[in-house]
């Protein structure tokens, strides 16, 4: 019998959206000074700004919220979420934080000094941020296959093996603190790692004496993808997977707000007690006692049960299923993607989309502008906004990618919502030429200006 695909959860709670017209949306976006940051959230219909911290609970979730123990040290809800982490993870010893960047800031105060070098795969906004902040590099070591949005390839995320060893020798062993792997790769469209090409990582590592840590914010969704497209691995489970990825490294930072299907809250995990010792001390002195980190007794608990949640068969499937859907509706009606499509997001391509607007005025922001204003969608510019000015000359970037993101909240969206943003999409494609000039800058912060830049239209 071939019936339908059914996803593995029904509606229990629903939230009210607001339509809104035309001329509405385009003065709020003038007052925004056109960053849909600055938008309020009842000001957009359909919200694929992030899909970080905007999911749905379970009712399990929910349930766990009473069981909270809300006391500053000690708590046994953190001793609950410490139990699962380890299990999942096999790293002996984690800090709890409030997010991710949050994590990156713990463990980058305690390795990376002015001056050095980090190696990895794309690194997103926060984390290169938090790199540059103290006066460091961070070195793009992904494959090269990754930045032609139509080439086919499994694993654009991969590390290029070549790069990352060039980069070893070409700098002091000293500079280099760690090599970071992030799973999936949200820079270069939500593409996901091999296994062989994390153990390839590893092994280079051991040779240079390097440590490698993983920001694993959707590592279970890395994992999906290790079992489908990965042959070795199509008999193991999810859980075995993951266990696999991480038995290759020597910690992690993770923002739960994605595959830890909550709403806030982040670690550290890692296999070092003297590194978790060097740790505990910025936890202590960003975010709070190591034992609660900038969390509730209550978001510990949603945490424990949401990493049980996402290493299930079924939760995946229906996620990357309801994600590749949106993606091979558009690309079918002829709208330029990234390929093949990631876990969490479909990334439209801004220069084929816009090819007439050069890159000085921000095409991928007109992109995100121009769909707000059409539909009420707020999506996120992953361009050259985000990547922020060269630290040292402070002249734009200008990414081999000129992407937006269409990110996609987990267990949020029905079909139709999503059948609605295929529509604008193609509906503004088809009148793409009456967009004719894109934006200039007003104001902007010394770093990470994308979420807060004032913009003017030319």
């Amino acid at each position: 019998m071939n019936l339908p695909y059914c996803p593995p959860y029904k509606i229990k709670t629903v939230e009210a959206i607001t339509p809104s017209t035309t001329a509405q949306r385009k003065k709020w976006l003038a007052a925004a000074d056109y960053n849909l940051f600055r938008l309020r959230s009842d000001q957009v219909l359909i919200d694929l700004l992030t899909d970080s911290g905007t999911g749905a609970m379970s009712d399990r979730q929910w349930a766990a919220l009473m069981q909270a123990d809300e006391s500053y040290a000690g708590s046994h809800s953190y001793a609950r979420l410490k139990k699962i982490v380890c299990a999942l993870t096999g790293f002996e010893h984690f800090i709890p934080t409030h997010q991710g960047r949050a994590a990156e800031n713990i463990l980058f105060s305690a390795l990376v000094k002015p001056g050095d070098i980090v190696p990895g795969n794309a690194h997103f906004d926060t984390t290169k941020g938090h790199i540059e902040y103290r006066k460091a590099i961070a070195v793009d070591c992904t494959v090269d296959t990754a930045y032609d949005p139509d080439a086919a390839m499994d694993f654009k995320g991969n590390i290029d093996l070549n790069k990352l060893e060039a980069c070893f020798k070409k700098y002091p062993p000293e500079k280099i603190p760690f090599v970071l792997l992030t799973i999936t790769c949200n820079s270069v469209g939500g593409q996901p790692v091999s296994l062989a090409n994390i153990q390839e990582t590893r092994t280079l590592c051991d040779h240079y004496g390097k440590r490698l840590f993983i920001d694993a914010a959707r590592f279970a969704e890395n994992a999906y993808f290790i079992k489908n497209r990965e042959p070795d691995y199509a008999a193991y489970s999810i859980p075995q997977i993951v266990k696999a990825i991480f038995d290759l490294a020597d910690g992690m930072t993770m923002s739960a707000k994605k595959d830890g299907l909550v709403n806030m809250g982040g670690f550290v995990a890692l296999r070092e007690k003297s590194l978790y010792n060097a740790c505990s001390v910025f936890c202590i002195l960003f975010e709070g006692f190591v034992t609660y980190g900038g969390l509730s007794g209550r978001d510990m608990e949603a945490l424990a049960v949401g990493l049980k949640e996402v290493v299930d068969f079924h939760y995946l499937e229906s996620r990357i299923r309801e994600v590749h859907r949106l993606g091979e509706q558009l690309a079918t009606r002829g709208i330029p993607l990234q390929k093949p499509f990631g876990g969490h997001a479909i990334f439209l391509d801004a220069l084929q989309f816009f090819p007439h607007i050069p890159r000085e005025e921000f095409p991928a922001q007109l992109l995100a502008t121009a769909l707000y204003e059409t539909a009420g969608i707020r999506t996120a510019e992953i361009g050259t906004l985000l990547a922020d000015r060269d630290p040292k000359t402070r002249q734009n970037r200008f990414p081999k990618l000129e992407l937006l993101r269409l990110a996609i909240p987990r267990r949020t969206y029905s079909c139709e919502h999503l059948d609605y943003v295929v529509e604008a999409v193609i509906q503004l494609y088809e009148n793409r030429y009456a967009y004719t000039r894109g934006y200039a800058i007003l104001w902007e912060a010394p770093i990470l200006r994308h979420f807060t830049v004032r913009l003017a239209r030319l």
